[in-house]
């Protein structure tokens, strides 16, 4: 009776072991590619759920047009700040999927600045606007591996173009569309 009791204690633990709750990391840190840009990027922990993700890249823009030849090609430089809750890591972790590296879905508030600092392009002379952009959205991060990454999002919101940042506008505001895929490395 004796081994019995230590035998069903001996198989318990593994349960036991599983009843904390997930939380996302202290500090991760990556560089994501898309088709539409580069980034480098950091998420903090701020609560077990809740991770502040800063931002700092490029994003990519093509035109076209009667004025142009060829169609353009540029990259802007972009800096993002962006809460994100991971709201189903508990789940996650209850069926045995990963959730290290932040690896979960998420609800997030990306808030972007464009600066019109410099511009990289086929073309000389071209500018952006500067604007600010507050976009909800709704996204995954899964991993592949030890260090690569995969996230995909989806967001509409808000955009506001800087005054006198561009002789083409003044006071604009439109809309914004997040929606991105990237693959990623994770350090």
């Amino acid at each position: 009776m004796k081994n019995f009791f230590l035998s069903l204690v001996f198989c318990a633990i593994p349960f036991f072991a599983h009843s904390q709750n997930a939380s996302v990391e202290q500090s991760t840190y990556g560089i994501q590619s898309g088709i539409l840009g580069l980034w480098f990027h950091n998420e903090a922990a701020l609560s077990e759920e809740i991770a502040l993700r800063s931002e700092l890249g490029f994003d990519t823009g093509l035109f076209a047009g009667s004025y142009y030849d060829n169609v353009g090609f540029l990259l802007a430089p972009v800096i993002s700040l962006e809460p994100r809750w991971y709201y189903n890591l508990n789940k996650r972790q209850r069926k045995s999927r990963r959730t290290d590296g932040n690896s979960g879905n998420f609800l997030s508030l990306k808030t972007s600045y464009h600066p019109d600092w410099f511009v990289i392009s086929n073309y000389d002379n071209i500018s952006v606007a500067s604007d600010i952009s507050i976009v909800p959205t709704w996204g995954i991060r899964r991993h592949l591996g030890d260090h690569f990454t995969y996230e995909t999002g989806i967001g509409f919101g808000y955009q506001y173009y800087l005054t006198g940042s561009s002789d083409f506008f003044e006071n604009k505001h439109d809309a914004a569309i997040n929606l991105h895929l990237r693959i990623g490395y994770r350090f």
